[in-house]
């Protein structure tokens, strides 16, 4: 007769407990997703040079906008998941969440950059954001030169999702006057 194994689940409180306690190194990418601590892959050049530009695009286009544009920092969803997008844009807070990490009701949009991690972003990664309720997300697919946008969140997944293709422009729900081209975010 097999034997069943239960897996336990860390908190966020245990996460950062493990990384006091120095049983992860100081390099490890790790995150903490449905209670399970995830390696993630390095991060390449090409990954990079897409956050850095979108990093650009929107702390420029949205300078007027009161908000955080975040860069590979931490947000809480829950108690057992608190990962690290590549983007979020956030609400303005004067003390830039020095006390605390935001929450969903502090994120406005996720962009998640993918190179070679399109499968847990898309497949783990969405769908906590979506449980959550923040209301936009976005993959970038470097692989397929596109863009995976979810929007309409619930604890089933995202309402709604668009592939937008090489020649198509983004423009996030929150803010309609602005607009990235698909073709500067995955070149």
């Amino acid at each position: 007769m097999p034997v069943q194994a239960q897996r336990r689940l860390f908190t966020v409180r245990d996460f950062y407990q493990i990384g006091e306690a120095r049983i992860l190194r100081d390099d490890d990418r790790v995150e903490l997703l449905a209670g399970e601590v995830v390696e993630i892959p390095p991060i390449g050049s090409r990954h990079a040079a897409s956050v850095d530009r979108l990093h650009r695009m929107l702390h420029d286009g949205l300078v007027e906008s009161a908000v955080i544009v975040r860069v590979q920092n931490p947000i809480r969803l829950d108690e057992h998941s608190e990962p690290q997008p590549d983007l979020a844009v956030t609400r303005f807070r004067s003390d830039f969440y020095r006390d605390a990490h935001p929450g969903p009701a502090d994120v406005f949009l996720v962009i998640e950059v993918a190179d070679t991690s399109a499968d847990l972003d898309r497949d783990v990664k969405v769908p906590l954001y979506a449980r959550a309720g923040i209301p936009e997300v976005w993959v970038v697919d470097l692989a397929a030169r596109a863009v995976d946008v979810y929007r309409g969140p619930s604890l089933q997944g995202y309402e709604h999702h668009r592939r937008m293709g090489f020649a198509d422009r983004l423009i996030p729900d929150q803010w309609p006057t602005f607009q990235i081209a698909v073709s500067d975010v995955v070149a």
